[in-house]
């Protein structure tokens, strides 16, 4: 009996996916539950699975083309009905691997996936088949398994091979010896003077200037950002506001704290938490930056579901904490850290990433030492965290040494005056500042 591959339910608000991968072609034998195909949405990946054991019958929609719910994506059809004619006793698949033998009239894969073992993403695939790297031979960096774009160009690093040195020279090589020119005949008054030999030039061989181009198709993710970042841009009032913070007394606090902590609740303290507990109480005074507009209207919101910004190798994307104010330090760091291993694996939920309130973004782990950030619409603000670095900075008349951080907040003028930012920003200076009164606004 033959069961149709259908795309299954997205999720709210996507209605349409983009086929990134075929996982199986047609003629594979395909167990129940083995993953057939992988789809790309606005937010994350969508694995469709085997809903019976048989074999692939038919594939219906290709790479690259856009499917809506419901769609027919291929047919599995019975082993018995769609087994090609047993050949005489082959030797070797086309492909090195020794093929797949029938007994009693059933298919036995050669190849059995562990539940452990995931496909490797979209890119990573790509870019094996354009250097015709065997998938198999890569070694994943992924707590998952997961094999990734960089485990990819790692293996394409290592086993690059050596250049080899120049040859040498060819004024190194043995000169024949020239024959002597013979004499010139002697002139008479009415022969003409021989010709200027000229010499002909030798051409020198310049070096190949690698100048290749790649045309590369964005990925649904890719094209999702860069349409809701210009929209951003372009539907609100955005502004951006600076200031800096000593995070001597949160280190201190950390390093006072880290054993303890890290053995009383099995996670290491960040300085997420810290930001995530003085964003909500910034919040809490100046309610508007946790609103949003819906046409004539303003919706301010009693609640406070944080969006931790993480770069993930598919692109940027934004899981949502849930009620950050009614949690601890340690929920938060835990559940901070779940979401972008999470992310990173592109395993998250949609919903996962639906609900914000409020973003924070942390440049500063990659190195960055200001910026400004922009707007996950409809929110209509985000603070940017940045790199720590030890500067000069004047107290009490003296110059002494502190580390410091500058962070920014962006914001839509369209309800949040430059007074409510300011303020806004000076209070999570405040409360980072004196880490203690954080434990008052939770």
């Amino acid at each position: 009996m033959s069961v149709e591959i259908r795309v299954p339910a997205l999720g709210e608000s996507i209605v349409d996916a983009t086929i990134a991968t075929w996982l199986k072609h047609e003629g594979d034998p395909v167990q129940q539950g083995d993953v057939l195909v992988e789809l790309e949405t606005d937010k994350v990946n969508v694995e469709v699975n085997a809903e019976q054991s048989g074999v692939l019958q038919q594939v219906i929609k290709k790479e690259g083309d856009n499917v809506a719910v419901g769609d027919v994506l291929g047919i599995i059809g019975a082993a018995a009905e769609t087994a090609p004619p047993e050949r005489a006793q082959p030797d070797q698949a086309a492909d090195g691997r020794q093929p797949a033998r029938r007994t009693t009239g059933e298919l036995v894969p050669t190849q059995q996936k562990t539940a452990s073992e995931r496909a490797p993403s979209a890119l990573a695939r790509k870019i094996a088949a354009e250097h015709n790297v065997d998938l198999s031979q890569v070694k994943s960096s992924s707590p998952h398994g997961r094999i990734t774009r960089e485990d990819v160009l790692s293996y394409l690093e290592q086993s690059a091979p050596v250049q080899e040195q120049p040859a040498a020279s060819p004024s190194a090589a043995p000169v024949a010896p020239t024959p002597p020119a013979p004499s010139p005949a002697p002139r008479t008054a009415t022969s003409a003077p021989p010709a200027p030999v000229v010499p002909t030039p030798v051409p020198v061989p310049q070096p190949a200037l690698d100048r290749r181009e790649e045309r590369v198709r964005l990925s649904r993710r890719r094209q999702t950002i860069a349409q809701r970042l210009v929209e951003a841009q372009h539907t609100a009032a955005m502004l951006t506001t600076f200031n800096e913070i000593d995070m001597s007394a949160v280190m201190e606090m950390r390093s006072r704290r880290r054993d303890s902590f890290k053995e009383r609740h099995q996670i290491s303290l960040g300085f997420m938490s810290f930001f995530t507990k003085a964003t909500v109480g910034a919040l809490k005074a100046f309610p508007r930056l946790n609103a949003e507009i819906q046409g004539n209207e303003m919706i301010l919101k009693r609640y406070y579901d944080i969006g931790i910004a993480v770069g993930a190798e598919e692109g940027l994307v934004v899981p949502v904490l849930r009620d950050a104010d009614r949690k601890s330090f340690a929920e938060i760091e835990r559940e901070i850290a779940e979401l972008a291993e999470r992310a990173r694996a592109n395993t998250l939920s949609l919903a996962e990433l639906q609900g914000g309130t409020f973003t924070i973004t942390n440049g500063g782990v990659f190195g960055s030492l200001m910026s400004t950030p922009i707007l996950n619409a409809p929110q209509v603000g985000i603070l940017g965290m940045h790199k720590i670095e030890q500067r000069p900075v004047a107290i009490n008349g003296q110059v002494v040494i502190r580390p410091m951080m500058y962070v920014a907040l962006s914001y839509d003028h369209r309800i949040v005056d430059g007074r409510e930012a300011v303020q806004f920003l000076v209070r999570i200076k405040e409360l980072v500042e004196d880490p203690e009164t954080l434990l008052l606004e939770g």
